[in-house]
């Protein structure tokens, strides 16, 4: 069953309000009255912690009126809301089904709070993969990709020897220099991005869809900046993404759905623990 939007439901409650008239709020015994709409009173009481401590008199008085203004407004808009209610709108029907979705949800949240196992393996990961992999198809290409986007001032003279080498050394050198001397920098060879994404990064026309199987790696300046950027590994759109791109999107899915057994499980237990204890009469 689809529910109704939120501004929707918070509307119908605001009506129901509505219907209590000022009758529950009566006020205080000397009470100053600054505003009235129709039978609906604001009283000075109502705004008490409107204004926090510590704020000048000239500030005060600003966000007082603020206060009111919105009120009013509100109370306007209110009474056009009550004098169009559709004569078949039962809003105290809708109001207690919200109501009750609303503690129903909570408990269920509670439920899953203190019962759900969140804990997922790489063994279930994979496992989960493995057999719905038709779920991971790639809309786009994506790449594992390492960029340095060097500032106008940095030296060149050793960066082609350790941006090259395949070395541990040099890549520690390399992430140093890049910390001092990159305006950007990827440099994790595990790492998937977009296609997209990357190349936006780029001089414009650098990588698209077309060129990125051949274009491997390169150097160009802008003016601005100059670029070395090196394309990993690709996979393109429509192909089955690779385990680590969805992983997490994995795990949420395995999650939901022990969420959901679990609470469907839990539902069905209450029942037959209720149904043994005579508490429930489904009369034919």
């Amino acid at each position: 069953m689809l529910r109704p939007p939120i501004l929707y439901i918070l509307l119908l409650l605001a009506l129901a309000l509505w219907h209590c008239g000022d009758a529950d709020n009566p006020p205080k015994e000397g009470d100053k009255l600054l505003a009235k709409v129709y039978n609906k009173n604001l009283y000075l009481s109502q705004l008490e912690g409107i204004v926090p401590e510590g704020t000048t008199a000239n500030d005060s008085v600003l966000m007082v009126t603020a206060y009111v203004q919105r009120w009013v407004r509100d109370q306007l808009l209110m009474y056009e809301a009550e004098r169009n209610i559709p004569k078949d709108l039962n809003i105290d029907k809708l109001v207690r089904d919200y109501r009750a979705s609303l503690v129903r949800f909570n408990f269920e949240q509670q439920i899953v709070a203190e019962k759900l196992d969140s804990t997922v393996s790489d063994a279930e990961l994979k496992t989960f993969y493995e057999n719905n992999k038709d779920q991971f198809q790639l809309e786009s290409t994506i790449l594992k990709f390492q960029l340095l986007k060097l500032l106008p001032n940095a030296p060149l003279n050793d960066l082609n020897k350790i941006w090259y080498s395949r070395s541990a050394s040099d890549e520690v050198k390399l992430r140093n220099y890049a910390k001092q001397w990159a305006a950007l920098a990827l440099l994790d060879t595990e790492k998937w991005y977009k296609l997209d994404e990357v190349a936006a990064l780029l001089p414009k026309g650098t990588l698209s869809s077309d060129n990125v199987g051949s274009r491997r790696e390169g150097t160009l300046s802008d003016g601005d900046f100059r670029y070395y950027y090196r394309v990993l590994e690709t996979v393109k759109g429509k192909e089955t993404a690779p385990f680590e791109y969805v992983r997490e999107q994995a795990s949420k899915v395995i999650l939901h759905k022990r969420k959901q057994q679990l609470l469907e499980k839990w539902k069905e237990d209450l029942y037959q623990k209720e149904l043994r204890r005579e508490n429930i009469q489904i009369v034919q």
